[in-house]
């Protein structure tokens, strides 16, 4: 039961925090990433809500959180988009997620590596870097 108590305070303080009203679909879908060990799809969002929110609601609420700084994407091999929570030092508009991505063979999390920085990339003259973006794949430390 203190575990319940202690991530509500944790998603009400972030959604407070963060100037967002708190709603249900708010804060059912931040207590999924709070849970999550690694990232997750939006399919797997409205799955795991279930029938309580509809696909707009679920997609809204993502919106919303990656504009304040509270989630970002994570690009896959196939295209489609990961949702991760972030550091603690984004803010609204300032995203600092220069980490390595990590996606496992075996079980397919893509999981956030904090300690593991991007390393700089030295583009030629002329060439303006706007995000940069790197994803190792192999097997985690859960699989080994």
């Amino acid at each position: 039961m203190s575990t319940n108590r202690s991530h509500d305070s944790e998603i009400d303080h972030i959604l407070k925090h963060n100037q967002l009203s708190v709603t249900d679909s708010r804060k059912k879908i931040l207590e999924l990433f709070l849970q999550a060990n690694g990232a997750l799809a939006h399919g797997d969002i409205e799955k795991k809500t279930g029938e309580k929110f509809d696909r707009v609601t679920v997609y809204r609420t993502l919106q919303a959180f990656m504009e304040k700084g509270i989630i970002h994407t994570i690009p896959t091999a196939d295209n489609a988009v990961l949702y991760a929570l972030c550091k603690d030092d984004c803010t609204e508009g300032h995203h600092h997620d220069n980490h390595v991505h990590f996606v496992c063979n075996h079980c397919g999390n893509t999981i956030c590596l904090e300690e593991v920085v991007v390393p700089e990339v030295k583009l030629p003259k002329g060439f303006q870097p706007a995000e940069v973006q790197m994803i190792v794949s192999g097997i985690c430390s859960e699989c080994h």
